[in-house]
This record gives C-alpha cells, sequence and structure tokens, in this order.
C-alpha cells in the first residue's frame, strides 16, 4: 500500500494585473448617448431625465466630437428663457453645448485619469481615436477600476 498525499493539486498562480497597465480604454464606456448639434434642448432634457445621465457627448454626422451638452446647460437655458420668456421649442443644442471639450487618451493609465478629473472638476471626458468619438470615461468608470485594483500597489 503506497503512500496518499492529502496536498491537492496546486492551482496555477493567479496573474495579478498590474495597475500600472490599466488604461482607460478598459473601463471607460462605449456604448454612449449622443446628441446632435440640431438637436432641440427639450430632446436633450428628456433624454437625461429618461436615461439618468448628467450630459453628454454632442457628435456630427460622421460621429466626430464637436461639444457636450450637460444638465447646466439645459438649466441655464430653461433660466434664461423663463426670465425672456422665450419658448424653448426651438432653441438648439448648438447654441448652448461647451464647444471646446477637454479629452483623455484612451491609452492614458486609468489612475491617472483620478488626476486629471481633480485638476478639471470635470464628471466626464470623451475618448477620440482617429479622430472619432470612442467613448467616455466618469468619474465612477476610474472609482470602479480602483476598486478593483485596491490591494495592489498604486
Amino acid at each position: 500500500m503506497g503512500i496518499k498525499s492529502f496536498i491537492g493539486r496546486r492551482a496555477k498562480p493567479i496573474k495579478k494585473v498590474s495597475s500600472e497597465k490599466v488604461k482607460v480604454s478598459d473601463y471607460m464606456t462605449r456604448n454612449l448617448v449622443t446628441f446632435k448639434p440640431e438637436q432641440s434642448i427639450l430632446e436633450v432634457m428628456e433624454v437625461l431625465l429618461k436615461k439618468r445621465i448628467s450630459g453628454g457627448p454632442v457628435v456630427n454626422d460622421k460621429n466626430e466630437l464637436v461639444g457636450i451638452i450637460s444638465e447646466g446647460d439645459c438649466l441655464k437655458e430653461l433660466s434664461d428663457a423663463r426670465y425672456h420668456n422665450h419658448p424653448m421649442e426651438d432653441v438648439k443644442v448648438e447654441h448652448h453645448m461647451i464647444k471646446n471639450v477637454d479629452t483623455i487618451d484612451g491609452e492614458m493609465n486609468v489612475l491617472d485619469a483620478a488626476n486629471k478629473f481633480l485638476e478639471s472638476k470635470h464628471r466626464r471626458f470623451p475618448i477620440l481615436e482617429n479622430g472619432k468619438l470612442a467613448g467616455q470615461i466618469s468619474q465612477s468608470d476610474v472609482l470602479r477600476a480602483a476598486m478593483e485594483l485596491k490591494g495592489q500597489t498604486w
């Protein structure tokens, strides 16, 4: 009768992902709600409420980023329309969107992106690939990445 070993089969060591190799593109949202410059502010407000989002990128017909529209932009227009007693039906996104948009490189380390959020006070950054809108990273995406990497060297 031979000696039985009570040591089970050894599993292969789990490969830890280095936080240095985790890119923004690994955590960005690719399926985005986007808006068109010619859309009405009322349509944007309806979508923001329905989708429970605080804003989104504005793209042209070639999917090129031309701006960002947010709840704040809609609130400003709402306030101005009320103050000046103007109807909002004909107010277009292109007149109220932010046109000078900061973007983040999809190759950037996702934890370095946290610093960009702190420096800019933005809630979201679009990511472009070959001049086209490829995705967006939000503060909550960075927090999700940090939680998945917890316990590793920052």
